[in-house]
């Protein structure tokens, strides 16, 4: 495991007071999108992106906008236009104060006591934007781990529930998702998750399996770098695309599975579109026509690292028995 992963467990920078937590893109390797139908989905995270968070003591509560992602400083006009046909209205911000105000809710109707003082968040990404990769999520994610530890209540607010409270963060700001890529995101690693609705009644959540990550085989990541707004057009044409045809998934999504198919290679979408997960059984000389056929087409590609598991000892005593 590289430094970069043991930060996702350590959370704490040494000698600032700051707490930073990672949170990694995700892959929806078999049913989705059935976690919103009561069905069974696999996933696991991706160590190639992430987004982090940072969270330091300070005496206001503040959330800093990102330089490049929150950006309200622009060249012209023109440069505003082009910037928001291509990246759309909405940067990070907004699902920060999200989880904030749903982490305080939890935490009110729970009778969890959250101590005095302040902070300031601030967070980064490289988890490509409208590429069904989860990355709203991921900032959520670490986000909340953040607080976890800021008000040292990690022991108090169970993993299973973790995803219920990142989807509600997201759900507050209009944003269309299921229970799977949050599951994936706070457990980490390659994970079962059964959603069937008399477990979805009593308990309020899935029920959720860490599995060998071993058991994969290398696996490659194609996608495209400005897909469709998957959190609000791609995810349900996904999910209706049996009903309404290859038109509803797009055209560039429909070519990323092309560029696969024409050289054998095995492909799903990875979650919403935008993206693609694909399997090479010949090996090393099918990648490399992959990777050819890629570069043609104008995707990139990469080969897909799996993250191990993202739990803590306090996170591991906190699941149901």
């Amino acid at each position: 495991m590289d430094q970069n992963m043991n930060s996702t467990k350590e959370g704490l920078i040494s000698g600032s007071g700051a707490i930073q937590h990672k949170a990694y893109a995700r892959v929806g390797l078999l049913g989705n999108p059935s976690d919103v139908y009561f069905g069974k989905t696999i996933s696991f995270s991706l160590a190639n992106f992430w987004a982090s968070v940072t969270l330091e003591p300070s005496p206001h509560l503040i959330i800093n906008p990102h330089p490049i992602h929150d950006l309200v400083q622009f060249d012209s006009l023109d440069h505003l236009v082009n910037r928001l046909q291509s990246e759309g209205y909405y940067g990070g911000v907004r699902l920060l104060m999200s989880i904030c105000k749903l982490f305080h809710k939890h935490c009110k109707d729970n009778n969890i006591n959250l101590s005095p003082g302040n902070f300031t968040l601030s967070y980064d990404t490289n988890i490509p934007r409208q590429a069904g990769l989860s990355g709203s999520s991921a900032i959520v994610c670490a986000a909340l781990s953040c607080l976890l530890d800021f008000y040292k209540v990690r022991h108090l607010i169970k993993v299973e529930v973790r995803p219920n409270l990142i989807l509600s963060a997201e759900k507050e700001l209009g944003i269309v998702a299921g229970l799977q890529d949050r599951v994936a995101q706070v457990y980490g690693g390659l994970v079962h998750m059964d959603f069937s609705k008399e477990n979805m009644d009593k308990l309020g959540h899935g029920i959720y399996t860490p599995m060998d990550i071993s058991l994969l085989p290398p696996l490659h990541l194609i996608y495209a770098e400005n897909p469709s707004d998957s959190g609000k057009v791609s995810w349900m044409a996904f999910a209706y695309s049996c009903m309404f045809g290859d038109e509803c998934l797009g055209a560039l999504n429909i070519e990323m599975v092309e560029v696969a198919r024409r050289v054998g290679a095995a492909s799903k979408f990875t979650g919403s579109g935008g993206a693609v997960v694909a399997f090479c059984p010949e090996g090393p000389s099918q990648v490399k026509r992959l990777e050819d056929e890629c570069r043609k087409a104008g995707f990139s590609i990469q080969a897909i690292q799996v993250v191990p598991s993202c739990l803590n000892d306090v996170d591991l005593k906190t699941l149901s028995k």
